[in-house]
């Protein structure tokens, strides 16, 4: 009788404590980061990673390539939005880490950040030289596709996307980059796991 009454309440604690320790696991059980399954390869004959690359939602890429170490800044085609990324390269691929600003936002919502690649690509000898890649949200490198153009004759000037004042404070309007022309190419940046209105890249 002594036995059972001891062993009562001892088994009754590890009635409740089993589900509970179950659940703790449960809550730590988050998916594993998208990571892209790409591959280094040579470089392109002619390529260069500094240049202008143009994108249709996210415009104008300034890219400067220094070192083994890339960085770049651009401004959405909407002008509500300016990004910064920076990575490194290994051949034809660079890998990055980015982040973007909603002009004229403050507090928590005002920036997100994330991961992504490029692959530089040369399409063919007579032809614009295009990177192509995705970025992700938070750890992830892949969501959203991001293909940049590369633009003749432009040399990257990644200070041109930054908001002036008056835009800082919410009140500017539209941003254009496109002094003399239209841009070589389209690029794309469609299709994918999260909303452009929710964020590369070409790098919301």
């Amino acid at each position: 009788m002594f036995l059972r009454r001891s062993l009562f309440p001892l088994l009754c604690s590890v009635a409740v404590a089993a589900p509970l320790a179950v659940g703790a696991l449960g809550c730590d059980n988050k998916p594993p980061p998208k990571v892209a399954a790409v591959k280094a390869g040579d470089m392109p004959e002619g390529g260069d990673w500094t240049g202008v690359y143009y994108d249709q939602t996210n415009g104008y890429l300034h890219a400067v390539k220094e070192g083994d170490t890339v960085s770049a800044k651009w401004r959405t085609t909407a002008g509500d939005a300016w990004g910064e990324l920076s990575g490194k390269v290994t051949g034809d691929l660079l890998k990055f880490e980015w982040k973007e600003h909603r002009i004229g936002m403050v507090g928590p919502t005002a920036t997100r950040s994330g991961r992504g690649y490029f692959k530089y690509t040369v399409p063919k000898a007579d032809e614009a030289h295009v990177i192509k890649g995705e970025w992700g949200l938070g750890t992830d490198e892949t969501g959203m596709k991001w293909e940049g153009v590369k633009q003749l004759n432009r040399k990257p000037d990644p200070n041109s996307v930054m908001p002036d004042e008056i835009e800082g404070r919410g009140q500017g309007g539209g941003w254009d980059d496109t002094p003399g022309g239209k841009p070589e190419g389209g690029g794309s940046s469609g299709g994918g796991e999260e909303k452009k209105d929710d964020m590369p890249p070409a790098v919301e």
